[in-house]
């Protein structure tokens, strides 16, 4: 009889590699032309305003901006509501106010002034010339 069992191989230890899928841009991030912003497999977020989706579902950015998500509830194929997650990327030009907007709404949460003070003068700054 043997006294060591012999070489075995294991039927387990077989994994596949991750496929890094996720949001990539999050909102208020800015998108260049091309800027992955979620990979994904499905349509669990869909394209919106200025964004294209790749052949294997990836949403991708058509012009630069901010991201921006927003939730929808629309009729299914069965006619129940269904919510959408709609991805937008805003162009630079109409999204800074909203980025000003949501700065101030901070501040004013903080508690923070919402102007900068002035910073006071120094010496130098206040010579008279002769």
């Amino acid at each position: 009889m043997a006294h060591h069992g012999g070489k075995t191989t294991t039927r387990l230890g077989r994994d596949s590699i991750a496929k890094r899928l996720g949001v990539k841009l999050f909102a208020g991030q800015k998108a260049q032309i091309g800027s992955i912003i979620i990979r994904q497999r499905g349509s669990r977020f869909v394209e919106g305003i200025n964004v294209k989706r790749g052949s294997d579902d990836t949403l991708f950015a058509i012009a630069p901006g901010v991201v921006s998500f927003k939730a929808k509830s629309v009729p299914s194929f069965t006619g129940a509501l269904r919510t959408v997650r709609i991805v937008n990327v805003m162009p630079m030009t109409s999204a800074k106010p909203a980025v000003a907007k949501k700065a101030l709404r901070q501040a004013a949460v903080s508690g923070a002034p919402k102007q900068p003070a002035k910073s006071p003068r120094t010496k130098g700054a206040a010579k008279v010339a002769d």
